[in-house]
This record gives C-alpha cells, sequence and structure tokens, in this order.
C-alpha cells in the first residue's frame, strides 16, 4: 500500500501554505480586498464570515465570556484569555534586550520598537511617524475631530477604544491592578507602574532644564510649562489662566462657591481634596513633614517652608508704606 501523501494549498501571491482550499480562499481575500460578509448596522465589510460574526456584537452588546475570577464579562474567548493573565500575572513575552516582559503579544511587538527605533507608520497630513498602524490609526482622529467611541452610560466620546475602556472603570469602581507592596488598586496598569516609584523612589523623569526630576512623564510635561510660561487653560469667568485642567477646575470653586470636600469629623468643608488632606491631619496628629535643622515636625509642606525662615532669616514680605 502506497503512502499518503498530505496535500497543500500554496497561496500564489505570498506563498503562504494552507492545508485545505478553504482556508486558502479566505485568506487570498487578504490580496484582493475582497470582503463578502456586511455588516447590516454599520455597514464595516469583512472577509470572513467569523469575523462578521465577533464584530456584531459590538451592536448588540452581547458579552459570552466571564471572567470566573472577578465575573468581568468579553465578547471573544481569546479577550477572556488574555484578561485572566491579570489575575495570574502571567507575562510569558520577554523582550531580549531589556528583559521587559509582558502579557499580550501585541504590546511585545510595539516595545521592539522602542529599541530599533522604527517608526513605520506616517501621518499623511502631519508628517508624524507611529511605531504601529492602530496608533496611526488613533492620531488621524487628532486632524478628523472624529470620537467614534461613546460610553454607553453617560455618553461620552473618545478617539479611541482603550481611552473608552480606560473610562468605564470611573462607572464599575473596578479597580483591577493592586500594587503588591500596599495592596492599594488602580483602574489601569500605567497608573500602578508609577506608583511602584513611591516604593523604590525612583524618578525616572528628568527636565531637561532644571534637572528636576519626576516619577511620571505626565508632572514632568506639566512642570515643563514653569518654563515656557505655557498656561493653555483659561477661566471663562475672570479670564485668569492655569497651567493645568485640575487647577482651572478648582479655581471655578472661587465662583461658584462649591466646597464639595466634607471632614467627617468635624464637617468643615473645602473646595479641594488637598486642603483637606491636611486639615484631617489636625485630628490623626500626623505630621509628615519634619524640619531638617531642628526636627520640628509640620503638617503640611508650605507649612515647613515657613518655618524654614526662622532659620534662615529670611523675610520676604516688605510693607510699601
Amino acid at each position: 500500500m502506497l503512502p499518503t501523501v498530505e496535500r497543500t494549498y500554496p497561496c500564489d501571491v505570498c506563498s503562504k501554505i494552507f492545508s485545505n482550499a478553504g482556508s486558502l480562499k479566505v485568506h487570498q481575500r487578504s490580496h484582493t480586498v475582497e470582503h463578502a460578509h456586511c455588516c447590516d448596522v454599520c455597514n464595516k465589510t469583512f472577509s470572513k464570515r467569523r469575523s462578521l460574526k465577533v464584530h456584531l456584537r459590538i451592536h448588540t452588546q452581547e458579552r459570552s465570556y466571564p471572567c470566573d475570577m472577578c465575573h468581568k464579562t468579553f465578547r471573544r474567548l481569546e479577550h477572556l484569555q488574555l484578561h485572566r493573565r491579570v489575575h495570574t500575572e502571567e507575562r510569558p513575552y520577554c523582550c531580549n534586550v531589556c528583559n521587559k516582559t509582558f502579557s499580550h503579544i501585541s504590546n511585545f511587538k510595539r516595545h521592539l520598537h522602542v529599541h530599533t527605533g522604527e517608526r513605520s507608520y506616517p501621518c499623511d497630513m502631519c508628517h508624524k511617524t507611529f511605531r504601529d498602524k492602530g496608533s496611526l490609526n488613533v492620531h488621524h482622529h487628532v486632524h478628523t475631530g472624529e470620537r467614534p467611541y461613546c460610553c454607553n452610560v453617560c455618553s461620552k466620546t473618545f478617539s479611541d477604544r482603550k481611552t473608552l475602556k480606560r473610562h468605564h472603570y470611573i462607572h464599575g469602581g473596578e479597580r483591577p491592578y493592586r500594587c503588591n507592596v500596599c495592596n492599594k488598586t488602580f483602574r489601569r496598569l500605567d497608573y500602578l507602574k508609577v506608583h511602584h516609584h513611591v516604593h523604590t523612589g525612583e524618578r525616572p523623569y528628568c527636565c531637561n532644564i532644571c534637572n528636576k526630576t519626576f516619577s511620571d512623564r505626565s508632572s514632568m510635561k506639566v512642570h515643563l510649562r514653569v518654563h515656557t510660561g505655557e498656561r493653555s487653560y483659561p477661566c471663562d469667568v475672570c479670564h485668569k489662566t492655569f497651567s493645568r485642567l485640575d487647577k482651572l477646575k478648582l479655581h471655578q470653586h472661587v465662583h461658584t462657591g462649591e466646597r464639595p470636600y466634607c471632614c467627617d469629623v468635624c464637617n468643615k468643608t473645602f473646595s479641594d481634596r488637598s486642603n483637606l488632606k491636611v486639615h484631617q491631619r489636625v485630628h490623626t496628629g500626623d505630621r509628615p513633614y519634619p524640619c531638617d535643622l531642628c526636627n520640628k515636625t509640620f503638617i503640611s509642606k508650605s507649612s515647613l517652608k515657613v518655618h524654614h525662615r526662622v532659620h534662615t532669616g529670611e523675610r520676604p514680605y516688605c510693607c510699601d508704606v
């Protein structure tokens, strides 16, 4: 009896080999841009019926795959499998240059471009370049103003799916990322990574003008406005300008009289959270700011700064009369 020889089906465009004619036929659509399956809701087309079926779950909100640890649900089984690594902390993809590990192969591939410097996707409007096509597609929304992703709870819109996903945590109260040192939880992995610097003391971002260092990139970007004088957030009541949006929002309480932060011990109210936090130390006795000259302690950094003048003799305020 002659041995059976397994038949193969090569693609005549890219030479990729398939084990059956059906798979080859589906694959060939990627070269011919044939999209035979159309979504009857948004008219998006797909080369595979299976891809259309998965896509339809966006419209039906069907999420058939629940996580058995946190009960979060997913539209696709592979998304659930990737999500489980949040709980198992499995990171199977390792960079052989810096040994950084990743839970997703797509994140791993993007990371490799950090070492190669490769940015193969240029924007045809502003010529900014990107490491991957997804980032370029999201960037295009800057020029078009398009915000296609809408929150089904509050109707806020976003330019990319990842930002919408992060926003959903606000409504669900979900904080899936836990610090293994102090057990504090976070909505986003990047917040957890920045928080780790509290424990390590690491401040990897340095201002190239004054050499001040920061634990996260966003704080450094805000700091740079001290040097540039940029104040992009104007108050629409008194036209005072601010370098940060959160500072503008706090300032607006001056006009509204709003004091949304209340002490749960004495019911004193405050216009911003940081003042409440300092006030609460009156009740707890916490005085985390010691003077390095006399060891006297203070409830706030500003009080310590004023106290330092006792030792330096500095008297910065002069009566003009």
